[in-house]
């Protein structure tokens, strides 16, 4: 399976001056874990923001999303409500479009975002930091069991599903203690 992202066309006039950090890679590499640490260890910065994404799905303790039915992602997406979104395993994904205001104030916006988006946000943002967080298969696999979510879908097409991407700014090998990998994404963010 394959994500599909719907986008706006991007202007001629790149979106800047602050920083949009696209926290990407496969289900399970522990992306949402390490943007809450990092989130935390921001708290109190104003520059650095963390948006909620749109998620047909029920909310979890795994990610920090808002969920909607499909007929009101259909009616945000109608109303222009996102900045980007995406379709995968069946759910659509939206980034609320309050992240082009933050980024024109010259904030630093962290998403949790597909590898499907990285062209379009590079043609579109004129700072964009791309944070690919990977982990082996069968760490993967072991994660994705652990959460046991319903809306998951198979494990198999999760694990399988192959996204054809740019080449990230960064790589994070998320294996052993997340609170070391989340110090590599605040760096990352902080461009440390």
């Amino acid at each position: 399976m394959t994500d599909i992202a719907t986008l706006s066309a991007p202007s001629t006039d790149l979106i800047g001056p602050g920083r949009l950090v696209l926290v990407v890679g496969p289900s399970g590499a522990g992306k949402d874990t390490l943007i809450g640490l990092a989130q935390a260890a921001c708290a109190g910065d104003t520059s650095v923001v963390f948006p909620q994404r749109v998620v047909t799905r029920e909310a979890s303790s795994f990610e920090n999303n808002e969920a909607v039915s499909p007929t009101q992602f259909g009616q945000m997406l109608a109303h222009g409500d996102f900045a980007f979104q995406w379709e995968a395993h069946g759910l659509r994904y939206g980034v609320p479009r309050s992240i082009v205001d933050g980024i024109r104030a010259g904030h630093v916006v962290v998403v949790n975002a597909s590898r499907t988006i990285v062209e379009f946000a590079r043609r579109s943002y004129a700072n964009v930091t791309v944070v690919s967080v990977t982990a082996p298969p069968e760490i993967l696999a072991q994660r994705l069991a652990a959460r046991a979510r319903v809306s998951d879908g198979q494990l198999d097409d999760r694990l399988r599903r192959a996204v054809i991407s740019a080449v990230p700014d960064v790589v994070i090998n998320n294996v052993g203690r997340a609170e070391d990998h989340a110090a590599e994404l605040l760096q990352a963010i902080k461009r440390l």
